[in-house]
């Protein structure tokens, strides 16, 4: 305000730190005011975890079904969440012409995918709350140390968000929602998320434990359940998911 009592405008973007907080939490704000995504994010894992929990559907080997279970659900949560719905939503939005008009915006092109990648974990801290608390009412027992549950999750979303926002960039967005619903399904099933990957084929288990929700869930059953040190192995996989999808998404994303 001027000496003569007058607004003086002062142009300019703002600090690009305050940038990226405010898109990271209008992408947080639009993710869960979506009914698809939340039916996606929350309410499929959080059923799933109930219904194999208490309903003996598949055999999860000794032990409380949701000791397997919990660990398997929470790498699901990360899955759908940086890898579908965040391909799902990206890719309309590159249609729509949103992700050009952002992209000529003072904020920077990797402004935005960071504030992307805040709302993605945002929701992820709600999923875990979430799907831990259920686990825990459900009798679930915990093991293992929390900060090598947390190395596992980080990577396991670097990984689900490469190969997501490379999905988005790539493809149209019909196609990026059929494909990101399709390796969603077929994840789940074959990801030892719910089945244990021993019940399939010798060369069929080769071959599944290499992807990254076999990882991730393995990882973390073998910490959560059994009280395992540092999966390394299962952290070295999903290393590589996460350079190789990253890398690549960033070499051949689109945004128009």
């Amino acid at each position: 305000m001027s000496a003569t009592g007058t607004y003086a405008p002062r142009p300019g973007a703002a600090p690009l730190t305050r940038m990226i907080a405010a898109q990271a939490a209008l992408e947080t704000r639009m993710l869960l005011r979506n009914g698809e995504q939340l039916l996606l994010t929350v309410i499929i894992p959080t059923l799933l975890l109930v219904l194999f929990s208490t309903v003996d559907i598949v055999d999860t080997g000794a032990g409380e079904s949701v000791d397997f279970l919990a660990p398997g659900i929470l790498a699901l949560a990360v899955l759908s969440t940086a890898f579908t719905g965040q391909a799902i939503a990206t890719g309309f939005e590159r249609r729509y012409g949103v992700l050009k008009r952002l992209a000529s915006s003072p904020l920077p092109r990797w402004g935005l995918m960071t504030a992307k990648t805040l709302a993605v974990l945002v929701t992820e801290v709600l999923q875990v709350l979430l799907v831990t608390a259920l686990a825990l009412a459900l009798g679930w027992s915990p093991q293992g140390n929390p900060l090598t549950v947390l190395l596992l999750l980080v990577l396991g979303t670097a990984a689900f968000s490469g190969l997501g926002l490379l999905m988005a960039g790539t493809l149209k967005a019909e196609a990026t929602l059929a494909a990101a619903n399709l390796v969603f399904l077929l994840l789940l099933i074959g990801g030892g998320v719910i089945v244990p990957l021993d019940r399939f084929p010798d060369a069929a288990q080769d071959v599944l434990g290499l992807l990254p929700i076999s990882a991730l869930s393995e990882g973390l059953r073998d910490v959560l359940q059994h009280g395992a040190g540092m999966p390394w192995g299962n952290l070295a996989v999903l290393a590589v998911w996460a350079v190789l999808g990253l890398a690549a998404a960033g070499r051949f994303f689109r945004w128009e």
